[in-house]
């Protein structure tokens, strides 16, 4: 081979590898291209399985609670779950307890009727006895209603005509009588007792009235006769939030109520003698505006951490019962801490209810000190299990923290909120009080499901099914039944008596 030919030669095997090498490189651009292609899916599959990751913990964490590891009802608990108190078994046994005075249908020394038995032979011989003196009685009473009878009471006002003037007078109907033919008031009473301490909807009220008592009302009747009843009590009801204003210590809470298919709140103020209910479109500080309680207000207010209540200047405490719960639901998962604070909690209530049997107002400064440092130390041990989680770079907004990072900070930022209980023995460990208040409000939408009309709604709220603390009016503890007929004409009472 020549060196012309060789050159040749070599020159088409030179072209062929450098077009070999470009195929080469075509195919490593290619599979780089893929690799990073497969790359960014595998970042997207990792970010997809930590959302999809969050969400079923979310979703275990959801379903791992019920009413007593977290503020869901009971009626929220699902399959059949045993429901766990928060209250430990006692050491006295179930029923009446020794010095238990018990009750029973006592004798009557004045019955009604008496009837007299008596005998006429001899239950063995058949001798007649009836001739021969009684040697002793032996007694029975009967307890029982009459037989209901409705009584017409008619009023008949005399008239005369002057005969100086020839003006004609006419005697006035006592206060209450204005209408030719009416229900007295205690068919009215009646009535609003049914509907309103007894929850009856207005068709089985009608239907009562007319079965026991043989009153036929209309449902319209009875509506006025409630409608009436809130108006009278308007005054009492001024008078409660003033004197709910003066109280030292008052209980607040709030839940949702349906009124003409939306939502409402029923808000509460009470004390153990006095409650105000008030119905509002809004949950936070607007309504609280209108109820005009919490503005005026410098005593202690125990709620739950509702963040509206916080904006009053009065000193807070808060419901433990809610913080307890969530204490139980992170000791279910598995955390010391939340578990050992819980305790901690249970055993400054108990010694809060030693002293106050005690009749002591306050623990002693070193106790408090004491439980307060047991309890900054959990906290501490919380905060180390649990740092603060922070966001990845280029995250717009605060980063979602764990549920455990959260209530350590709400205990933190409310910490005097939460101790006032342990400072000032005036102050409940929960809130028990406005909630028992609120529970027949729950009863009644359960019974007839919403209020058709706002009207219906106030009226629940101010009618005295809802006043029956402040019976104590006139130093007297009558049943609401006897204090009802005074408030359904405008010569009942205007002032009442509170017992704060």
């Amino acid at each position: 081979m020549t060196i012309e030919e060789e050159l040749v030669y070599l020159r088409e095997e030179n072209k062929g590898l450098r077009e070999q090498l470009a195929q080469r490189d075509e195919l490593i651009q290619q599979q780089q291209a893929l690799l990073t292609e497969q790359n960014a899916v595998m970042q997207q599959h990792g970010e997809q399985m930590s959302r999809l990751s969050e969400q079923v913990k979310s979703l275990r964490e959801r379903l791992a609670k019920d009413s007593h590891n977290s503020h869901l009802p009971p009626s929220s608990d699902r399959f059949g779950r045993k429901r766990k108190s928060l209250r430990t078994k006692s050491e006295k046994p179930s029923g009446g307890q020794p010095g238990h005075p018990g009750a029973s249908l006592p004798f009557s020394s004045t019955p009604d009727e008496i009837t007299q038995l008596l005998v006429e032979r001899c239950e063995v011989c058949q001798q007649d006895l009836h001739a021969v003196a009684a040697c002793g009685r032996e007694r029975r009473q009967v307890v029982d209603l009459p037989s209901p009878r409705v009584l017409v009471r008619e009023y008949q006002a005399e008239q005369k005509q002057c005969p100086a003037c020839q003006q004609i007078t006419i005697a006035a109907f006592p206060a209450g009588v204005q209408a030719p033919m009416q229900y007295g008031p205690h068919v009215g009473a009646t009535a609003v007792y049914l509907v309103q301490q007894q929850l009856l909807p207005l068709a089985r009220a009608c239907e009562v009235m007319g079965d026991l008592l043989g009153v036929h009302m209309s449902e319209g009747t009875i509506g006025d006769l409630i409608t009436r009843c809130a108006q009278q009590l308007a005054p009492v009801e001024q008078q409660i939030k003033e004197a709910l204003t003066q109280a030292q210590v008052i209980h607040q809470d709030e839940t949702g109520l349906r009124v003409e298919g939306k939502r409402h709140w029923m808000h509460v103020t009470c004390t153990p003698t006095l409650t105000h209910y008030q119905v509002e479109k809004s949950r936070g500080q607007k309504a609280l505006e209108a109820i005009g309680i919490l503005a005026h207000f410098m005593g202690v207010s125990i709620h739950d951490g509702w963040g509206s209540y916080f904006l009053y200047d009065c000193e807070h405490a808060l419901c433990l019962v809610h913080v307890l719960r969530d204490l139980v639901f992170l000791a279910e998962q598995g955390l010391v801490w939340a578990d050992d604070l819980k305790s901690l909690l249970l055993d400054m209530k108990e010694a809060t209810e030693q002293a106050r049997a005690l009749g002591k107002w306050h623990l002693e400064p070193q106790e408090v000190v004491d439980w307060e440092a047991q309890f900054l130390r959990l906290l501490d041990e919380g905060d180390q299990a649990h740092p603060r989680a922070t966001a990845p770079p280029g995250q717009r907004g605060r980063c979602k923290q764990s549920e455990a990072r959260n209530l350590l900070d709400r205990l933190r930022k409310q910490q005097k909120a939460v101790l006032t209980f342990l400072e000032d023995l005036r102050v409940d460990f929960d809130n028990n009080l406005a909630e028992r208040d609120l529970r027949m409000v729950k009863v009644q939408q359960k019974v007839s499901g919403c209020f058709r009309s706002i009207g219906g709604a106030q009226a629940l709220a101010t009618c005295p099914r809802y006043a029956n603390k402040v019976c104590l009016c006139w130093r007297l503890c009558k049943p609401l039944f006897v204090l009802i007929p005074s408030f359904l004409h405008s010569s009942g009472p205007r002032q009442l008596q509170f017992l704060l």
